[in-house]
């Protein structure tokens, strides 16, 4: 097999697992709570991607990265996770803004992540010991703003007009 091959492979039961698991596990519990306290669980995996900052190190990915890969996923995944840590606060204390927040970060964490994706497999990035980010967090994350995603439409269309 070749490295995209094994990397095809591992990301997509990663984001088959996961999929299982929020199907028969997550949203089952999701759905029986008010948007603003489903959102925060999921939210919260958002918070933890200024890890993605790893891809600014040298000593973890290699010094082969190419720049136009590893800043912006590196700054967009930063960005995400502080979006997604204000957003938990605002649904938190039910500020006016909190809904439009988790909006943000999905549309943000999204761009971030297509970017990166696109990036990646066009550069034939390396990521050295990083590469568990894209194989297993990443679809992690994937599963998450697919979720958070169903509760902002279902939220939205359930509005009364």
């Amino acid at each position: 097999m070749s490295a995209l091959q094994i990397f095809v492979v591992q990301f997509t039961l990663s984001l088959t697992l996961f999929s299982l698991i929020a199907r028969w596990y997550v949203v089952p519990r999701l759905a029986t709570l008010p948007v603003q306290d489903a959102l925060i669980p999921l939210l919260f995996l958002h918070a933890f991607r200024h890890m993605g900052l790893v891809f600014l190190l040298p000593t973890v990915v290699g010094s082969t990265l190419p720049e136009q890969f590893a800043l912006p996923t590196a700054y967009g995944d930063l960005l995400t996770g502080l979006l997604a840590l204000l957003a938990i606060v605002a649904l938190r204390c039910r500020w006016p803004g909190g809904i439009a927040l988790a909006w943000l970060v999905n549309l943000v964490g999204l761009t971030d992540f297509a970017w990166g994706n696109y990036q990646g497999l066009r550069l034939q990035v390396a990521l050295g010991a990083a590469y568990y980010i894209p194989t297993v967090i990443n679809p992690a994350m994937w599963v998450a703003h697919v979720l958070m995603l169903w509760l902002l439409i279902r939220q939205w269309t359930r509005r009364p007009a």
